[in-house]
């Protein structure tokens, strides 16, 4: 007998947690989520992903957003394809070692468009990590799609993850942001390990001088009210964008980029 609610849904039960294939051992999953677009998440994931990468791990990243992946462009993977090792997918390994999984690996153009409904996507999450060799990885960061639809819900219901970092910017929308993340991890059951805001300011070339170009930031009353860790303030970095943009993000992330990030990834590992 299934239980009523799941009657009332016509029958339908929650999703189970996808299988791990045997050439893969992920030790640890970290999501990066915001619940809204816009706000840079694949550069938190992609740097985060890099530090442990410097650090010495041995790191993944399942770039999650399936409709809008920027992973492999960020890391210089334009115009490169997954291949096969029998019935499994072997990731894209980028300059530094990070085994890269997107749908953008498996598209036969980086531009065309994923015109794919949910169960679909859902289908596509399950292959990029039953399906795929991810081999021995200390830390596979998930770059969550924007807000909390299907996607997010597959995630967190099928993959064990370990922990979420969110990221949000210094907007009023700030505390909406973070309110969506966080309620989708209490009902997920899933812990936060603290919220980073990008874009926080921007620095004078000239003086020096912070500016905050989406006024004053908010990001302490509402890591209060949520009781959660703050892992960073990120400034408007045109350099670190433009290298984004030109797939290297790897050679040019600043040493310092989000070090209580890092710790509290790092952390996870120690705990469990």
């Amino acid at each position: 007998m299934g239980c009523e609610h799941a009657n009332e849904a016509g029958g339908k039960t929650a999703p189970q947690e996808f299988e791990e294939n045997t050439l893969s051992e992920v030790k640890h999953v970290i999501a990066v989520l915001s619940g809204k677009g816009g706000v840079g998440k694949s550069l938190v994931c992609g740097g985060i992903a890099t530090q442990l990468m410097r650090a010495g791990y041995k790191v993944g990243i399942l770039d999650a957003d399936i409709t809008g992946p920027s992973i492999p462009k960020m890391f210089g993977m334009s115009g490169r394809h997954a291949h096969a090792l029998g019935k499994l997918l072997l990731p894209e390994v980028t300059e530094s070692g990070i085994h890269v999984m997107s749908s953008n690996l498996v598209l036969q153009n980086e531009t065309d468009p994923v015109l794919w409904r949910g169960p679909v996507i859902a289908g596509a999450i399950r292959q990029f990590w039953s399906e795929t060799s991810w081999g021995p990885l200390d830390y596979l960061l998930v770059d969550m799609p924007p807000g909390t639809s299907d996607v997010a819900l597959t995630v967190f219901q099928s993959l064990p993850v370990d922990g979420i970092v969110i990221v949000t910017s210094p907007q009023d929308l700030v505390s909406m942001i973070v309110a969506k993340a966080v309620n989708m991890a209490q009902k997920m059951d899933v812990p936060v390990l603290g919220v980073v805001e990008n874009m926080s300011y921007i620095e004078c070339p000239d003086c020096g001088k912070k500016i905050e170009v989406f006024g004053k930031s908010k990001l302490d009353e509402v890591a209060a009210q949520y009781d959660l860790d703050i892992l960073g303030r990120l400034p408007i970095d045109p350099t670190l964008a433009a290298a984004c943009d030109e797939g290297k993000i790897e050679e040019s992330l600043p040493a310092e980029f989000l070090p209580q990030a890092v710790a509290a990834c790092e952390a996870v590992g120690a705990r469990i």
